[in-house]
């Protein structure tokens, strides 16, 4: 009991304890200041003084620093108290911020009992860090056209001390062309521009190099240098000069084509590409000169390139300049005089009077190019010239003699530069000396194109292919057309020509890129809707007039799956998704319990519909044909059948991926049927079987066959004797049936079992639909026969005779959708006789 009092005490105990430790530890910090970098064993105060402790109580109580998040520094003299450093301290690798103010924080410790002092240790920063440029030597690249007053950012130097320590002023050597701006940051930072103060002339002085100081505030203040290396770019403004303004030469008659004549010298007091010189004639040189003389634009050198004859040009004056390739060029010019020193020689000479170098090419036949003459210095027969066209016979060209020593050059032929666009037309001059001596002309003849060419595609017609639920914007297909002609007699403009379909014009439907010809889909189309579009794409030239081309484009719509089958048959109540039907247990195998249609708006394979049977009761007792959806007994009924069945059918289309649609079947089973009366058809709903080969239908199809052919006979007397008349049909009477059967019976040129069901599970689109609904009819004991929707030349009568072995469901829809051409009406009678109200509308 003693133990378990004291218990509880001694851990109330422990608590006050250390609480009491705890705000003695958050009650009081002793704070210090020294400078960075101290020497170790330097005293920093007395901590026993300080702590209000006696000296002997540090090494009874074990006093020891437990410095927090930093490397201890420091240490305890527990002979004396003193709290002296262990290690230098800098202040730069504790502190990496540049902060003003840096703090090392430690407890000290003492046990017995455990009491705890804080102690914040501020070191003081002194100056020990000189400034330091990232960049050792800084390039920067000038144009000489620089205007002065302009600036270039320098990297700035870093200085790991603080406050005054830190960086204070820049200074710049000696320069008569820049200075230095000092900016100071909003911390305190001090940034430095290089200020150009005069224009600069790379000519004169290329490369400068300056140095860079930073001085920081500490006393003794320390530095940092950088260099700043300055390459004056070059402009271009200096002028090629040659070293003589006129030169004069002679050249010998006849020289050799290629001999050089004399080079020239020119230089240029700029740099790279301000300095590299092209020479070339200016527009005072003449032709003849140039045809004779070649001058090499890189070296300037002048060579014969043409006959030399004294006896026609006794001199030549070559102007000729020499520019650089700066990107504003500069010139100079030099006159060039060549004295020829004549020979004995006389060949035939053809001047060019008059010459067009560019025609149309609709110029009409007779127009004149060039107007030339010829003449020789020598007399008699070497002085006689004859002149031709080289390949004249080839050409569209004809000489003509205008004068004695003048001939023209006009059009003999049509020009067609689509064809030819560029002759070079030579004139072969000969005297009729011996050895004859002889020379040609060139003439060149550029024929301008016109817009004589309409645009034309590659094909008469596109047809596009695009599947539908395509996505807006998608492109189509590339309509390209091809224009011969030149510039803008080429440049093709594509546009839709407008047409409106449905009250929608083709361009909201459609797109073309003008420049190219792109066609994109404006709209997603669906092909239950439209399924093709035909219009016209015109291509225009930009001639004048312009001509043009159209192209016929029709974009077919491409099915895809996205229609599920809908189920039509059997009927099932209005948003009901289970379809009742009632069968005699007396069925026997092959009795046609119900047909399951389903239509799919869809076309081709993707609304070819197949029927499987999901889920069934028992599925030894039901088959399905998985084509026309026929659901038949297997077998007849035995006692231990229930009396419910239950079948789930589900309809899938042939498309990828297939969709389906599914139906359940509530098969219930009967003993026997409710007495007929005329009051139960009217309410009473009997599902249509078809089965088609029964004594039945053979009597009906010879029936129908007679009463056909004498309406056959009937209407062609009517049109014979221009008179219409109606004839009465007669009441026919058929054979006994069977009783549990409703049959068709199809008028065609041949019968079979799989043509003569109207209700094929191949119908597709309307035609199944308007025979779902035909089946909601058949129901009510009423046979609706419409003939607009069976083939030109065929009619389908269906006789419906209701069960008399068992009750048929109540039909919702007392009112058929369907337009009502024909209608026969047939009641049973006790012995199975049927009687038929026929109307016909001829």
């Amino acid at each position: 009991m003693a133990l378990c009092a004291s218990a509880p005490r001694t851990q109330w105990m422990a608590a006050l304890w250390l609480l009491a430790a705890l705000w003695g530890r958050a009650a009081a910090i002793t704070r210090y200041s020294i400078p960075e970098e101290m020497a170790a064993g330097s005293v920093v105060a007395n901590l026993a003084t300080d702590l209000g402790l006696e000296v002997r109580s540090l090494k009874e109580r074990a006093a020891k620093l437990d410095v927090i998040q930093s490397k201890n520094y420091l240490d305890i003299n527990k002979e004396t108290g003193d709290l002296v450093i262990r290690e230098k301290i800098d202040r730069e690798s504790i502190c990496m911020s540049k902060t003003a103010s840096c703090f090392l924080k430690m407890d000290v410790v003492l046990e017995n009992p455990i009491r705890i002092f804080n102690i914040e240790l501020e070191i003081m920063d002194i100056n020990d860090n000189a400034p330091v440029f990232r960049r050792k030597t800084m390039h920067l690249d000038i144009s000489e056209a620089a205007a002065p007053g302009e600036r270039f950012s320098l990297t700035n130097a870093v200085d790991a001390d603080v406050g005054a320590n830190s960086i204070k002023t820049y200074f710049l050597s000696k320069s008569d062309s820049f200075s230095i701006d000092i900016q100071t940051g909003s911390d305190g930072s001090k940034y430095v521009d290089l200020v150009l103060n005069s224009d600069l002339d790379r000519e004169q002085r290329g490369l400068q190099t300056l140095i860079l100081t930073a001085v920081d505030g500490g006393v003794p203040a320390r530095s940092g240098t950088a260099s700043i290396v300055i390459n004056v770019l070059d402009i271009n403004d200096n002028a090629p000069v040659f070293n003589q303004s006129v030169y004069t030469v002679n050249v010998t008659e006849n020289a050799s084509l290629g001999s050089v004549v004399m080079t020239l010298n020119a230089t240029d007091r700029d740099d790279g590409k301000n300095a590299e010189l092209l020479y070339s004639y200016t527009l005072y040189t003449s032709e003849k000169t140039q045809e004779i003389f070649s001058l090499d634009p890189n070296t300037g050198e002048i060579k014969v390139k043409g006959p030399i004859d004294y006896e026609e040009i006794q001199s030549f004056e070559m102007y000729i300049q020499a520019h650089d390739k700066g990107s504003t060029p500069l010139s100079g010019q030099c006159k060039v005089t060549l004295h020829v020193v004549d020979l004995n020689d006389n060949y035939p000479v053809v001047t060019v009077k008059s010459l067009k170098t560019r025609v149309p090419e609709d110029v009409p036949v007779g127009t004149l190019i060039a107007v030339v003459s010829v003449s020789d210095k020598d007399s008699g027969a070497n002085g006689e010239v004859d002149i031709s066209l080289s390949h004249g016979a080839r050409l569209p060209f004809v000489l003509n003699k205008s004068s004695e020593d003048h001939l023209e050059l006009l059009v003999s032929r049509p020009l067609d530069r689509e064809t030819t666009s560029r002759y070079e037309i030579t004139l072969r001059v000969r005297d009729r000396g011996s050895p004859p001596l002889g020379e040609n002309e060139t003439l060149v003849l550029e024929v301008l194109d016109v817009n004589d060419n309409a645009p034309a595609f590659p094909r008469s017609s596109y047809a596009v292919h695009v599947a539908e639920n395509n996505a807006m914007g998608a492109l189509l297909t590339s309509l390209s057309a091809h224009d011969p002609d030149l510039d803008e007699n080429r440049y093709l403009v594509y546009f839709i020509m407008e047409k409106e379909v449905a009250n929608t014009s083709m361009s909201m439907l459609f797109s073309i890129n003008p420049e190219n010809g792109n066609l994109y889909a404006l709209k997603t189309f669906d092909y239950e809707v439209e399924r093709d579009f035909l219009f016209h794409v015109e291509a225009r030239d930009s001639g004048g007039p312009p001509r043009s081309a159209n192209v016929t484009v029709r974009v077919l719509v491409r099915d895809q799956n996205d229609n599920a089958p809908v189920i039509v048959a059997p009927w099932r109540p209005r948003g009901g998704s289970v379809a009742e039907e009632v069968i005699p247990r007396s069925a026997d195998k092959g009795h046609l319990v119900a047909k399951v249609i389903a239509v799919d708006a869809d076309a081709e394979q993707n609304a070819r519909v197949t029927y499987q049977v999901l889920q069934t009761s028992d599925a030894s007792l039901f088959s399905l044909d998985q084509y026309n959806g026929e659901i038949r007994t297997a077998r007849a009924f035995s006692h231990r059948d229930p009396r419910q069945q239950r079948l789930v059918v589900v309809a899938k289309d042939n498309g990828e991926p297939p969709l389906s649609a599914t139906v359940t079947v509530r098969i219930a089973t009967v003993e026997n049927a409710p007495p007929f009366s005329e009051a139960a058809e009217e309410e009473e709903e009997v599902p249509v079987e078809y089965d088609v080969f029964t004594d039945l239908n053979l009597y009906l199809v010879v029936g129908l066959g007679a009463v056909s052919f004498l309406l056959l006979i009937t209407v062609l007397v009517i049109v014979v004797l221009k008179c219409q008349k109606q004839p009465k049909p007669k009441p026919l009477k058929m054979p006994p049936q069977p009783n549990n059967r409703n049959s068709v019976i199809s008028r065609n040129s041949t019968i079979s079992q799989r043509s003569s069901t109207i209700a094929d599970s191949t119908l597709i689109s309307s035609d199944a639909y308007w025979y779902s609904l035909f089946l909601a009819e058949t129901r009510k004991g009423n046979v609706v026969v419409r003939q607009p929707i069976v083939p030109k030349g065929a009619g389908y009568f269906v006789s419906s005779i209701p069960r008399s072995i068992g009750p048929s469901e109540i039909s919702d829809s007392r009112a058929s959708t369907l337009e009502e051409e024909e209608e026969v009406k047939m009641k049973p009678s006790t012995r199975g006789t049927l009687s038929e109200e026929h109307r016909t509308v001829c």
